[in-house]
């Protein structure tokens, strides 16, 4: 009985050890994709980065939970000053950039896309690409341009045409990006199937 009960209080123990190093890592990551040289449009005020990838991988890849989690660490050390954001920027004075409300829907972002992932990872595994390429395309449609043009709109004061057509110009390379993902996170999913199956 003894040995029983060592084992089952170890095990809640190396989950929560393993559930914070990929919380932690995938917050570096979203960092370092944030920090790739970024593509700056004609007129464009928010540049065009790899941010949307790391915070749609976290989210397809870690689950609705953690994903949230990674995304939320990794602004948390950006707003505390740590120059983590596109551009090397950080610190609270990005709340009143054009670009506030894209870092504002991330977390809502990752959810989505985590929890339909999460929703469909049942299906045959040539269709698994289909399904994480759909997820992170509905975090990108329903959070992440959403909110974000609605904030930029807002700061630069367009009308909400305005907005939405400079904010259109964002979504070919998000497409591309989630494209990424799926192949990406459909390959991390091969190779530890746990990723997918029990997820937390």
């Amino acid at each position: 009985m003894a040995g029983g009960r060592a084992g089952a209080a170890v095990a809640p123990r190396t989950h929560v050890a393993t559930d914070v190093a990929l919380v932690a890592t995938f917050a570096a990551f979203i960092a370092v994709c944030a920090l790739l040289p970024a593509i700056h449009v004609a007129a464009m005020a928010v540049p065009i980065t790899l941010q949307t990838f790391g915070v749609m991988l976290a989210g397809v890849v870690l689950g609705a939970r953690r994903g949230v989690l990674a995304v939320l660490l990794y602004l948390a050390v950006g707003l505390a000053g740590l120059p983590v954001f596109a551009e090397g920027t950080g610190g609270l004075a990005v709340v009143g950039k054009p670009s506030f409300g894209y870092l504002l829907a991330f977390p809502v972002a990752a959810a989505i896309a985590g929890a339909l992932v999460s929703l469909g990872r049942r299906v045959r595994a040539g269709r698994l690409p289909l399904v994480v390429f759909g997820a992170a395309m509905a975090g990108s449609l329903l959070a992440t341009h959403p909110l974000g043009i609605a904030v930029m709109g807002w700061r630069l004061d367009m009308t909400p045409a305005q907005a939405i057509a400079t904010g259109a110009t964002f979504l070919p390379g998000d497409v591309v990006k989630n494209v990424l993902v799926a192949v990406v996170a459909s390959a991390v999913f091969r190779a530890f199937p746990d990723m997918l199956y029990r997820r937390r």
